[in-house]
């Protein structure tokens, strides 16, 4: 891979009149149209943000068990701070030796870093989008963009939804963005790097759920955006070299958060009437190909204002499994689960495979951890987590 594949991030935002002038007509807006007494839950319990970053705190206390010397690498999970579509931060529990060191740091993003510049929030949030307020909130988006008051030639992600690994490399991922390279030093600490963009080649988004084939080594990936192509799909070389796009046809916009692939085909959910959230795995059956994904009817856009308590803390995900013939053209589709389920992960040796069920008498599986490691401060609640192997971190390549 050529060695400029890693972009310094270095926004230009502005301070000048046209900033201070928006910033006075939002402060007007939202004081006219925004209700204040609406609670805030997103701001309470466990839903709370960290305010600060957490530096590696060694040594952490096992208060059960014990950490088996063979578990060598980081666990490292990722989500927003605060709720929803906050700056994405990254809290990390480096095990080695079987001792424990903890860490939170923010990835450094170009979002993050203007907001930092600002003093504030300056960047439209999802949440933000419902009713009449919302569309002002887009107008008011896209004339700090327009003003060059924010500096979006890198971007506006977050990176707070999901994590990978590929080729030396720990990136961390939205959707809306571009991944950022997050390199796990060997006290625990976690550094950003920069904005992968594969050489240039990549100038469009990517998902937050790349898959990598076991087999290859091959990672999967997509893009979506509201203008033409509406989604591109994209080949990354087990060696990391990106290939040329491939434009998928689809009729119009649509927010596709996941997809799948099996050892012959790649998924795509052109879906407008239900929101697919996660999709854990996809395989082939002569011919048929088999689809397991969640299913949320009726997005609400209170489940990530955090205005309705009951909203926020009960997603109606469901589990489905959806069969697809291939040579009949015939489909259906079955309700695994009856009760809510969200973000289910896999054996990632067995992407785009049929895997086996191992079956358990249920009053001999022991209760007991193996170990209990006490962490130094509250973890709010995030998004998708990923293990780092030690192997995997004495192999992490800088470019």
């Amino acid at each position: 891979m050529a060695e400029n594949c890693i972009v310094s991030v270095n926004p230009k935002p502005s301070k000048g009149l046209s900033s201070k002038l928006l910033d006075l007509v939002e402060r007007v807006v939202v004081k006219l149209m925004h209700d204040a007494s609406l609670p805030l839950h997103y701001l309470s319990g466990n839903f709370a943000p960290v305010r600060d970053e957490t530096p590696p705190v060694k040594d952490l206390p096992v208060v059960h068990g014990y950490l088996p010397e063979c578990l060598n690498g980081e666990f490292v999970r990722v989500g927003p701070n605060p709720k929803f579509d906050g700056d994405g931060m990254i809290h990390g529990v480096r095990i080695k030796d079987g001792k424990a060191t903890y860490v939170s740091r923010y990835v450094k993003t170009s979002r993050l870093k203007q907001e930092e510049f600002f003093g504030a929030a300056k960047f439209m949030k999802i949440g933000d989008l419902k009713g009449f307020l919302g569309l002002l909130m887009v107008y008011l988006q896209q004339l700090r963009t327009k003003l060059k008051v924010l500096d979006v030639s890198y971007g506006h992600g977050t990176a707070n939804t999901a994590l990978v690994y590929h080729h030396g490399k720990l990136l961390a991922l939205s959707e809306a963005d571009k991944p950022y390279v997050v390199k796990v030093l060997e006290d625990g600490d976690l550094q950003t790097l920069g904005m992968m963009d594969y050489d240039k080649r990549l100038t469009h988004s990517f998902t937050a759920h790349p898959k990598v084939d076991p087999t290859t080594g091959e990672m999967f990936t997509f893009g979506y955006s509201h203008t033409p192509p509406y989604l591109t799909y994209r080949v990354i070389s087990e060696d990391g070299i990106m290939h040329d796009p491939v434009p998928v046809t689809i009729p119009e916009p649509i927010m596709m958060h996941d997809f799948a692939i099996t050892e012959t085909y790649a998924i795509f959910m052109d879906l407008p009437m239900h929101f697919r959230p996660k999709v854990p795995n996809a395989w082939e059956e002569e011919d048929e190909v088999v689809l397991i994904t969640c299913r949320l009817e009726n997005p609400d856009l209170d489940m990530v204002s955090g205005n309705v308590k009951e909203k926020l803390e009960n997603f109606s995900n469901e589990l489905y499994e959806m069969r697809f013939n291939m040579k009949t053209g015939s489909a259906s589709q079955k309700k695994l689960s009856a009760s809510a389920v969200d973000f289910p992960r896999i054996n990632e040796c067995y992407t785009g495979k049929k895997s086996c069920v191992n079956v358990i008498d249920a009053k001999t599986m022991s209760a007991e951890p193996v170990a209990v490691v006490e962490l130094p401060h509250r973890v709010p609640y995030g998004f998708h987590a990923f293990f780092v192997t030690e192997e995997q971190l004495q192999e992490q390549t800088l470019t």
